[in-house]
């Protein structure tokens, strides 16, 4: 079977990380061109645009997106009309509308999309998803704490509208409490703190709850020095799991378990590929729905200006 043909629009850090790193090591997929303006890509042809890829670059089978969620929603709508397979890094979209409109495009044009929630494929999670899948839900404390300065160096997109400041790591919490969790999650409360000089949060507070009222609340931080906190404490009535390292690290009452050796991008893309072969989509929108709504009930308090 031929590989899948695959285009990359956007060529900065967790494009170069994290992204090309688990095209090449997959031999479902070969990487032959990308769009960027910013620094080439080696080996494969480069482009100034999307328009220009498809225009005038090699046939494309499908398009992974790793530009800033704002003005992405344009680019995905030209990969799907041109028929193209779509892999979109999270956050999907700027907005909760227009990541609505790209699923039920890809639908329409019958072609396999995935919102990429890379957290979700932490190699903790899924045993964490079986042990819990029979377990009695007592409460949820997500603890989500980095340095911006370490993990988005120069960045000012993250602080400018529509870049969720610290919902940009925080959300990839929320996308692994989901995906765990048996009911979807309700936002009843959030306090965002907001540098004087910025748009979006430096600092969130939040607390959610199920339709059966389970108890999950999150702390997000993004100014926490370097010392990173990614943790999740689940407890239930027979015992107490914890995800650490953002989903890397399984403990169950303090004992630590077996886990997945594979990496987050390398199961991502082997997702995506298989969700080729079966012509389906994994357009999943909890996560970004959680941070719209802590956004919409959230109280906002004004803190100390933020200089990277």
């Amino acid at each position: 079977m031929h590989p899948i043909r695959l285009g990359l629009v956007g060529y900065g850090k967790i494009a170069q990380d994290q992204h090309v790193p688990a095209i090449s090591a997959n031999p479902a997929f070969q990487l032959v061109a990308v769009a960027t303006q910013g620094q080439p890509c080696p080996t494969v042809e480069n482009f100034k645009s999307l328009s220009e890829l498809l225009e005038k670059g090699p046939q494309v089978d499908a398009i992974a997106f790793c530009t800033p969620p704002q003005g992405r929603f344009a680019l995905v709508q030209q990969a799907l009309a041109a028929g193209k397979h779509v892999l979109v890094e999270k956050p999907p979209c700027a907005t909760l509308g227009e990541a609505m409109a790209l699923a039920s495009q890809a639908k329409e044009q019958g072609v396999s999309g995935l919102f990429a929630w890379h957290s979700r494929y932490a190699p903790g999670i899924e045993a964490a998803r079986d042990w819990l899948a029979s377990r009695t839900l007592q409460s949820v404390q997500i603890d989500w704490k980095e340095d911006v300065r370490k993990w988005h160096p120069g960045q000012a997109w993250i602080w400018q509208p529509g870049g969720l400041g610290v919902f940009d790591p925080g959300i990839n919490a929320l996308s692994i409490v989901t995906h765990l969790l048996p009911l979807p999650l309700f936002v009843e409360a959030a306090e965002l703190r907001v540098p004087s000089n910025c748009q979006s949060p430096i600092a969130a507070s939040i607390k959610m709850s199920d339709a059966h009222h389970l108890d999950v609340r999150a702390e997000f931080d993004f100014d926490h020095g370097h010392d990173e906190l990614w943790s999740i404490e689940i407890r239930c009535a027979e015992g107490v799991l914890r995800l650490d390292n953002g989903g890397a690290l399984l403990s169950i009452d303090g004992v630590r378990q077996s886990v997945s050796e594979e990496g987050e991008y390398a199961a991502v893309y082997r997702h995506f590929q298989q969700l080729i072969r079966d012509k389906a989509s994994d357009l999943d929108l909890q996560p970004l729905r959680l941070v719209a709504d802590s956004f919409f009930v959230g109280s906002r308090e004004l803190v100390e200006p933020f200089y990277d």
